[in-house]
């Protein structure tokens, strides 16, 4: 049996289905729109963008998700974005660094972080915690993660999740 995009979907509603945000809104909206902003590539990009928080968030280990499936790809891609798996985790540079150097882990980034960067959820993180500066480490992050991957394709992820982040997008430059 394969697992399928479809499954990936089940599989995050159900694994986040209890979880809020910081906003406290259903985290489980998070996850299934990153992977509906990536339904413009393959199957193992748009799963490991639904499961991209699943080892985050959740008892599920990567032993499992090949258990149920998953492909090696993906799982790997799911690895890559996770922090706790990184180098230094303490270091947000060091992440996006480690991100921006595979492609695919790159666009399921972009794809959290244009969620994460949606005007309203920044203004409102804003009035709860005026001294922290979420957005600035989002604005940094997108200049790594834009110079690693083809525009086109972040144009896409952009035009589905946030199109509010092209014109940054196109200030960027080639």
């Amino acid at each position: 049996m394969t697992f399928t995009v479809e499954t990936a979907m089940v599989l995050a509603e159900v694994a986040h289905n209890r979880q809020k945000d910081k906003l406290k809104r259903p985290h489980r909206e998070h996850v299934l729109t990153v992977g509906d902003a990536l339904a413009d590539f393959d199957d193992d990009i748009r799963i490991a963008g639904y499961l991209h928080d699943i080892a985050k968030d959740t008892p599920i280990t990567k032993q499992a998700l090949l258990e149920m499936g998953v492909s090696e790809r993906a799982v790997g891609i799911i690895e890559r974005v996770t922090r706790r798996f990184q180098d230094d985790p303490d270091s947000d540079e060091a992440v996006i660094l480690h991100i921006a150097e595979d492609h695919d882990a790159t666009l399921v980034k972009i794809a959290c972080n244009a969620h994460s960067s949606l005007p309203e959820r920044v203004r409102a993180l804003a009035e709860k915690w005026p001294d922290k500066t979420t957005n600035t480490r989002y604005a940094d992050a997108r200049k790594v993660l834009y110079q690693a991957v083809p525009r086109g394709e972040i144009h896409l992820i952009l035009q589905r999740i946030n199109p509010d982040l092209l014109p940054e997008l196109d200030q960027l430059g080639d």
